[in-house]
């Protein structure tokens, strides 16, 4: 049997800012709080145009509207194929308007200049060159 999830994330954009935030990811590792982009998981039956929004207003209360699939990624669990999609969306909301889900630490708008500053995941950086964000 194939076994699918399908998984999103959200690069949030407002003016000329970015949304990120910081999530709690394992006491066993220097740096237990780290910054990247929105992301989740579709629910079963969900399309994932239909996932990237809901998770993003879950996890900030910001409405949002996708722009374009920036790019895409593909890894395995065991038996489980696991298939990403990064979003650009853009809000007309405030950014003084986020109001973090609990499992989020913190946010901040910053500029595509200063990914390399907060993110540490250079593969996410590099598809985010790639993909021509900016």
């Amino acid at each position: 049997m194939n076994a699918y999830r399908i998984l999103v994330k959200g690069i949030v954009k407002k003016d000329d800012r970015y949304l990120i935030v910081e999530k709690w990811y394992d006491d066993n590792i220097m740096d237990p709080y780290q910054w990247e982009f929105l992301d989740g998981e579709a629910e079963f039956g969900e399309s994932p145009d239909v996932a990237v929004v809901r998770m993003i207003q879950e996890q900030t209360g910001l409405t949002a509207e996708i722009d374009r699939i920036l790019y895409t990624w593909t890894f395995m669990v065991g038996s489980v194929c696991s298939l990403g999609l990064t979003y650009l969306c853009y809000t007309d909301m405030e950014e003084d308007d986020v109001q973090l889900s609990e499992d989020l630490h913190d946010c901040r708008w910053v500029s595509a200049d200063e990914f390399g500053d907060y993110i540490s995941n250079k593969r996410m950086l590099e598809d985010i060159d790639k993909a021509e964000l900016y």
